[in-house]
């Protein structure tokens, strides 16, 4: 039997995005290609990350125990996983009424899941923006490949990310929901909510890290 190295899977509520304050089965995946100024799990970005190893049964069992219906992949970087497309179909193969939901991060090539049935599976892709220090890997074509079932999250650290945010927008974004996510400690919401007024911002929409408010920031499995 196949078996996928993660650095953890938990139930939770989805703490942003479409399906924000819905419970999940979330699975994370270790390494990323980035190294966000604001990143929270850096931890499992380490090399000496402890991995855990999981086949599809753990989560079939997962998915009864908890009878949840969404499933979040997240890392780490999961585009990074070379069989993702089969881990995502072979997840997708377990009930015929579950959703997944993968997060990426913006620089890698999303026809990694050309082959998955997109009916069934909601990218959530980020734009990096000055603040995270690498905007420069970021892969503008990928919005070509997104949806109006998709997500495009700004996590957003000062005025003049909103400013690039707004930029992006204007040039690069035909379909998927906008959100804009302040960093933790660095932007207070209410600037951001002046910002879209001000600009007229009416498909975008502001998300708190809804985990950070109902736990401490740095706990991990929530």
């Amino acid at each position: 039997m196949k078996q996928y190295k993660i650095v953890e899977k938990f139930i939770s509520i989805n703490g942003e995005g479409q399906r924000s304050g819905e419970l999940s089965l979330f699975i994370r995946f270790p390494n990323c290609n980035l190294k966000c100024s604001y990143c929270d799990t850096m931890w499992a970005n380490e090399e000496n990350v402890d991995t855990i190893y999981i086949t599809i049964e753990d989560i079939k069992n997962d998915i009864n125990m908890y009878n949840v219906k969404n499933i979040t992949i997240t890392g780490g970087e999961p585009l990074l996983q070379e069989n993702i497309d089969e881990i995502i179909e072979d997840i997708l193969s377990i009930k015929n009424n579950i959703n997944i939901e993968i997060e990426t991060n913006g620089s890698i090539d999303l026809s990694k899941l050309d082959k998955v049935n997109r009916e069934k599976v909601h990218i959530t892709m980020d734009y990096k923006l000055p603040t995270s220090k690498m905007e420069e890997f970021m892969k503008v074509e990928n919005f070509d490949k997104l949806t109006h079932k998709d997500t495009i999250k700004f996590v957003v650290g000062s005025n003049y990310d909103l400013i690039r945010a707004k930029n992006i927008i204007e040039n690069h974004i035909k379909e998927g929901k906008i959100y804009f996510s302040p960093v933790f400690n660095e932007i207070e919401a209410k600037d951001i909510v002046e910002f879209m007024k001000e600009y007229k911002l009416n498909n975008v929409r502001l998300q708190m890290q809804m985990h950070k408010i109902i736990w401490n920031p740095e706990e991990r499995g929530v």
